[in-house]
């Protein structure tokens, strides 16, 4: 079996090769650092925000004038979106405005609300937070990190230092508290300046076509797409390289 030097492995033309499901479209620069997505592509996410949201709603079914029904709390969400638009690159500030907004709408005074506003957030932060990253994915990452600086570069608002991803990461962004959202390249360029890095080093890796490739690509970084079938995308570019699983980067970049 041929064995590469690391630096010949960084170099490499990787443009003709067809690992299972990895799919190679464009050359790869050398690859010194390598960031991820984390809601969906080191994780499941889906069930996590449901159990988040229920528990949201759990605490607010307990007040008397909250509405019982989901339609008002959306209209929340949509008229403070309406009203402070600079709330799209902060998930964690929308739902807490929403929060409150709604609550000033059914009665609330302004202690109250922010009070109860508070208490459901925590509820929906703590159930949000409830995460267990699979072993395989931690090794994966303790594997690149001796190899590559690792990075998170998050739309969410999920606290990685409240589950098992503590510690995986050399530089942790979320948008919002660090940056506008990705596809916006912000996060992308302080990830770089951060490490002294051209962007042209960097492989971002994430499941959304729209966010994570489209911001990559905007950028100037390489993107791996991690296949996600369950959204509809309007991005129409390439990554480039796709994979079906994460655990495929261990033989792109390790083996």
């Amino acid at each position: 079996m041929t064995t590469h030097t690391q630096e010949q492995k960084n170099n490499v033309d990787f443009s003709f090769l067809r690992l299972h499901a990895v799919q190679v479209f464009k050359k790869l620069n050398e690859i010194k650092a390598i960031s991820f997505d984390l809601d969906d592509t080191l994780y499941d996410n889906r069930p996590i925000i449901i159990a988040a949201v229920q528990a949201q709603n759990d605490y607010l079914k307990q007040l008397d004038l909250w509405p019982k029904t989901a339609e008002f709390w959306h209209d929340c969400r949509n008229q403070v979106i309406i009203e402070q638009p600079h709330l799209i690159d902060n998930v964690t500030m929308w739902r807490q405005c929403a929060l409150y907004f709604g609550l000033k709408q059914i009665g609330y005074c302004d202690a109250d609300a922010k009070h109860h506003a508070n208490m459901a957030y925590q509820a929906f932060a703590e159930a949000r937070s409830n995460i267990i990253v699979a072993d395989e994915v931690l090794l994966l990452l303790k594997a690149l990190k001796t190899r590559f600086k690792i990075i998170a570069i998050t739309n969410g608002n999920v606290d990685v230092d409240q589950f098992n991803l503590k510690g995986h990461f050399d530089l942790v962004l979320m948008a919002g508290r660090d940056g506008k959202a990705k596809p916006h390249p912000e996060l992308f360029d302080l990830a770089a300046r951060h490490f002294d890095l051209s962007l042209g080093h960097i492989l971002h890796v994430g499941d959304s076509l729209d966010t994570d490739v489209q911001g990559a690509n905007i950028a100037g970084c390489m993107s791996a797409w991690l296949e996600n079938q369950f959204t509809p995308y309007r991005y129409k570019g390439l990554a480039h390289l796709t994979i079906k699983e994460i655990s495929e980067l261990q033989q792109l970049l390790i083996d």
